[in-house]
């Protein structure tokens, strides 16, 4: 519980900074995140308990909401909630020694909100497979299934990060912000309507200052200068 309230502390500080371009979330040693405390979860208090599942949740709602991306960089285990984490982020990149999991079966207890983020995201075999077995797959086997966006060697995923970061701070924030937000309400509705709202958002991105100056930076070949404002 420690872990989340600061986790969730540093996600949502400051937001609306326009310095702020985007989160990664990493870790050291083997293991990226092992999950809830079970220990925490055993005391007979439902009270606590809701409280524990309550702040993941608010941590994954939080990152949808978050107007810049966050990426996950795994290099190490992520099991049951902390793949449910791995799964809420906006970009996972995992090296190649990363697994995932969803064990909670072994333990008594089903990986029942692991299963919600993870089955939005995968093919309902995969998932299942892994919720229902608890066996761990590789991080090729989760790029396959959805769950990872790109793979890469151990030596290899800083350059990476740094690659996928500096392209996100070359675009306007504003934009991106914008873009973001519309993404993920609109994978809620349905095709006609998402088209329908997609295209005032489409009109209402086109009168972004931001908007404006990368389409006459374009016109005139030359290197946009945002002002990250919406």
């Amino acid at each position: 519980m420690a872990m989340m309230n600061a986790l969730h502390k540093d996600l949502v500080k400051d937001p609306d900074d326009t310095e702020l371009r985007c989160i990664v979330l990493s870790a050291e040693g083997k293991i990226w995140s092992a999950g809830h405390n079970l220990k925490e979860l055993q005391a007979n208090d439902s009270a606590y308990r809701n409280e524990v599942f309550q702040k993941i949740t608010d941590i994954i709602l939080d990152i949808q909401k978050l107007p810049v991306p966050v990426i996950s960089k795994v290099n190490g285990m992520a099991a049951a909630a902390g793949c449910q984490l791995v799964a809420s982020c906006d970009i996972i990149v995992a090296s190649d020694k990363s697994t995932f999991s969803t064990p909670g079966a072994s333990v008594g207890v089903f990986c029942n909100t692991p299963g919600v983020a993870i089955g939005r995201v995968m093919s309902r075999p995969k998932s299942a497979y892994m919720l229902m077995t608890g066996l761990p797959i590789t991080s090729q086997e989760a790029y396959v299934a959805g769950l990872v966006t790109k793979v890469v060697a151990e030596k290899d995923l800083d350059h990476t990060i740094d690659e996928i970061t500096r392209a996100i701070k070359s675009k306007s924030r504003a934009v991106i912000s914008l873009g973001k937000q519309f993404y993920y309400e609109q994978l809620n509705l349905p095709l006609k309507d998402a088209y329908k709202c997609g295209q005032s958002k489409m009109m209402e991105n086109l009168e972004l200052d931001d908007c404006k100056e990368g389409l006459t930076s374009f016109i005139e070949k030359r290197h946009p200068v945002w002002k990250h404002k919406a």
